[in-house]
């Protein structure tokens, strides 16, 4: 069994912003079509510890739509080691596999968690891993738990140690904000009387682009998220300064300028600098998003009409239209693979979560929502966040990349808009 301890990146955000007054709620409202069943015991003196690491890891398996939760009850004490495991009990129960752990504090004041994945059919251990925390660590601990095993039993990364961004207005007040993945640890990165639009996270998860109308007109700024100084504009230009995109790199920024008379799409450096032209129409392009590899943006633009989506190279050239079904395909994301496309598409009169195989160029229906917009995917492709309408009140929701899995997220008595799904953060 490995041991770990954490980088600093998590803890110094966790320092400077503040907490958020309300948290997201999720409600599952779809289920996957293949999951795996699991059992998560009771972590032997989790009491040791703020809350239940146990319930945390299995809400976290839940909600990915790719496990199924088997019932634990009757299980005491809770086993600590392989032998005190009846593996044929738990394979008449159905489970595939199990999760057993323990917490303890340690002389020094901090606390250990150690858990181990064991598979039910093998009567084996399939991995394991003891991490030494603080208290304020446990969500922590508990996403990357499950990140763990999201990773050993299907073969892709786990999101649950991931972040997410989002704004939100409550009457006249707006907020960006920073939580888990799973919703919770919400904290206010930004609050304002004016509204704030486009947060998009750096790559290396510590910078976060974002367009504030503080001074009554649209302004891009970048803020450093370890660091307590407010930030300065890197985008005050005449007329508006929007729609960031950081490249994979995180040494450019693509963002839309008005500038020089219509909506066309510039290149930067994170602080403002090196600023180069790479669109040159009459018409309005706009929504830049790279490409995994750097070497293409995507972006929409009216050139041919009627809101289309477009590729060119990342250094300027000629675009090259992706869309032709309908007469309204906007706001492209590329997956963290670069094999599929996803983008808003207005459908007889509704406006849907579309994905296109950009290999195939077939496309697929993801939602049935009336007003879906801003997509962005988790860091491993598996899931696509949106903001979408639900009783005139904007929520988040998120559906995998296949349709087949739903969740909603939202916030009593506000709107919730413009998700941004941060990247993979290093441990």
């Amino acid at each position: 069994m490995s041991s770990r301890t954490f980088a600093p990146l998590l803890a110094a955000i966790l320092l400077l912003a503040e907490p958020a007054r309300a948290q997201l709620t999720i409600e599952i409202i779809g289920g996957g079509a293949i999951q795996i069943p699991i059992a998560v015991l009771p972590f032997a003196g989790e009491s040791v510890l703020p809350q239940s690491i146990t319930e945390i890891i299995e809400q976290d398996l839940s909600r990915s739509g790719r496990f199924r939760a088997i019932f634990v009850g009757g299980v005491s004490p809770p086993p600590t080691e392989i032998a005190q495991v009846s593996f044929p009990e738990w394979k008449s129960r159905l489970a595939d596999a199990i999760v057993i752990g323990q917490a303890q504090r340690l002389p020094d004041g901090k606390l250990e968690v150690r858990f181990r994945l064991l598979d039910v059919l093998k009567q084996s251990q399939i991995g394991g891993i003891a991490f030494t925390l603080t208290a304020a660590q446990t969500r922590l601990t508990a996403h990357k738990i499950a990140d763990f095993i999201y990773e050993k039993m299907t073969g892709e990364r786990g999101v649950f140690s991931t972040r997410i961004a989002y704004i939100v207005k409550q009457g006249t007040r707006h907020e960006l904000r920073v939580a888990d993945a799973d919703g919770q640890n919400a904290q206010s990165i930004l609050i304002s009387p004016e509204p704030i639009m486009s947060p998009a996270w750096a790559p290396d998860g510590a910078r976060m682009a974002y367009v504030s109308f503080q001074n009554k007109k649209p302004i891009l700024f970048v803020q450093n998220l370890t660091a307590s100084k407010q930030p300065a504009p890197v985008a005050n230009y005449r007329g508006s300064n929007s729609a960031p995109a950081w490249s994979p790199d995180g040494k450019q920024l693509a963002a839309v300028l008005t500038k020089d008379g219509t909506s066309q799409i510039y290149l930067m450096s994170p602080d403002g600098t090196n600023l180069r032209r790479l669109t040159f129409s009459q018409a309005i392009d706009t929504e830049p998003f790279f490409t995994p590899d750097g070497q293409s943006i995507y972006f929409t633009s009216d050139r041919g009409g009627s809101p289309q989506i477009y590729r060119m190279p990342a250094s300027g050239g000629e675009p090259v239209r992706m869309t032709f079904e309908g007469d309204y395909n906007v706001s492209p994301r590329v997956s963290p693979d670069g094999k599929n496309l996803a983008y808003i598409s207005r459908v007889s009169g509704r406006f849907q979560l579309m994905a296109m195989d950009l290999e195939s160029k077939q496309v697929q229906t993801l939602t049935d929502g009336q007003r879906d917009e801003s997509p962005s995917f988790a860091p491993n492709g598996r899931i696509i966040l949106y903001a979408t309408d639900v009783d005139n009140r904007g929520v988040l929701a998120a559906v995998s990349s296949d349709g087949r899995f739903r969740q909603r997220l939202g916030i009593q008595a506000a709107d919730v808009r413009e998700p941004s799904w941060g990247p993979f953060l290093s441990n």
